[in-house]
C-alpha cells in the first residue's frame, strides 16, 4: 500500500503545483487588470473591466467537475490525452485563473488609494504604481489568498482522479472505492488532511512574514 500511496501523493503534489505555478503567472495580471481597470482607479476603463469581469464569472460558475468532462476536447487538442495527471492540469489551471484574478483583485482593494495618490503626485506610472505600490502593499493578502487557491486545487485535483486522472483521489476510487479497501480510503483521506495542514501553514507563516503592519 505504501508505494501505492507515495506514487499517488507524488501525482497530486505534481499536478497542483505545477498548475498552481501556470495559473498564478496568468491569474496575478488577471486580478491586476480588474483592479485597476475598475472605476475611480489608475487605467479606469469600464468597458474592458466589464468584459474581463463577466469572462472571469462565467469561468467560475462551471462546477469543476462539469469542467473537467466539458473540456476534454480541448485537453486532448493540447496535451495528447484526457487521461492523466498532465491532462488533468488543463482543467485545473483554467479552473483556477479566475480564482486567483478575483482573490488579487480582492487583495489589491485593501492598499489605501492615498499610497496610490502619493505615488501619483510624484509622477510615478501606472506600471510603476502597480509594481512599486500595489503589488508590495498587498503582497501578505495575496499569499493569504494563493493558499486558498492551492487547498482549493488539492481537492478538486482529488475530484479529477474520478475521471483518470491520477494522484490521490484516483487512488482511492480506484482502489479504496472499487476494491473495497476502506484502509486505502481511510489513508488517502489522512494524507490530504496533512497535505492541506502543511499547506495552510507555510502560507500562514509567509503571509505573517511579508506583513508591514
Amino acid at each position: 500500500m505504501i508505494p501505492l500511496l507515495s506514487k499517488a501523493l507524488g501525482e497530486t503534489v505534481y499536478m497542483v503545483v505545477v498548475s498552481m505555478i501556470v495559473a498564478t503567472i496568468i491569474g496575478v495580471p488577471l486580478g491586476v487588470l480588474l483592479h485597476t481597470t475598475s472605476k475611480g482607479q489608475i487605467l479606469e476603463s469600464p468597458a474592458v473591466n466589464r468584459v474581463v469581469g463577466a469572462i472571469v464569472n462565467a469561468v467560475r460558475s462551471i462546477p469543476f467537475i462539469i469542467l473537467l468532462v466539458a473540456i476534454i476536447p480541448f485537453t486532448r487538442l493540447l496535451v495528447g490525452t484526457a487521461i492523466g495527471t498532465t491532462a488533468a492540469m488543463v482543467p485545473l489551471v483554467i479552473a483556477a485563473i479566475p480564482f486567483i484574478g478575483r482573490q488579487v483583485e480582492t487583495s489589491l482593494k485593501e492598499v489605501p488609494f492615498g499610497l496610490v495618490e502619493a505615488a501619483q503626485s510624484m509622477g510615478a506610472t501606472p506600471a510603476q504604481i502597480i509594481w512599486k505600490v500595489l503589488l508590495p502593499e498587498s503582497m501578505s493578502s495575496i499569499v493569504a489568498q494563493l493558499t486558498t487557491v492551492i487547498i482549493s486545487l488539492v481537492g478538486e485535483s482529488a475530484m479529477a482522479g474520478a475521471v483518470g486522472g491520477g494522484g490521490l483521489g484516483d487512488l482511492a476510487i480506484r482502489y479504496g472505492y472499487q476494491r473495497f479497501r476502506p484502509e486505502i480510503m481511510l489513508a488517502t483521506v489522512i494524507i490530504l488532511i496533512v497535505l492541506v495542514q502543511l499547506v495552510q501553514f507555510v502560507g500562514n507563516t509567509l503571509a505573517k512574514r511579508l506583513d508591514k503592519r
